[in-house]
């Protein structure tokens, strides 16, 4: 699951359509899901980026209506889900290793709520589209794992140009 959904204020353009290296954000990140072995890729907010998609319920709904309506799009016969964030188009497969091998109902970075690998049977039934991610991830019982400084930057992404710019630097692709 590709979260696309949000306002890009900071960014001040689309994050998903945004290119990274000659490839916009959203399709580095559905090729790095494919890479990791997904079987479904949906994308969780309002924009069309040729993926299946799961739109807002609501205008800038938050990232949690995104987690609930992408679960829901991806369907029941799914075990475990990669939640992506669109701003960390730099991700590399080595970052996600520890989330995917994680045990349980799921794991996160500590202090990072995204990206997330989540079983949909542990998303609490009194979520609310209004939660904090952090609310989302405590009451899931996701493992918090800690991040190695290489990999921090990659993980919490860009919400700025400057972010982006610094990104795009040690980006070897």
């Amino acid at each position: 699951m590709i979260l696309t959904g949000g306002a890009s204020r900071r960014m001040g353009t689309d994050k998903a359509a945004q290119l990274w290296g000659g490839r916009r954000a959203v399709d580095r990140l559905a090729d790095l899901s494919r890479t990791l072995g997904a079987i479904s890729i949906v994308s969780a907010g309002d924009g069309d980026y040729g993926l299946p998609r799961a739109p807002d319920p609501a205008p800038q709904s938050g990232p949690v209506a995104g987690v609930l309506a992408g679960a829901a799009a991806l369907g029941p016969d799914i075990d475990r889900v990669l939640v992506l964030a669109v701003d960390a188009p730099t991700l590399r497969a080595s970052d996600l290793g520890p989330l995917l091998a994680a045990a349980g109902p799921g794991a996160n970075y500590e202090g990072l709520p995204l990206p997330m690998v989540l079983a949909p049977a542990a998303l609490p039934a009194e979520a609310e589209n209004d939660w904090p991610l952090r609310r989302l991830v405590e009451r899931a019982g996701l493992s918090q794992i800690p991040v190695g400084p290489e990999a921090q930057a990659r993980i919490r992404g860009a919400n700025t140009p400057e972010e982006r710019d610094h990104l795009l630097r040690d980006d070897p692709a």
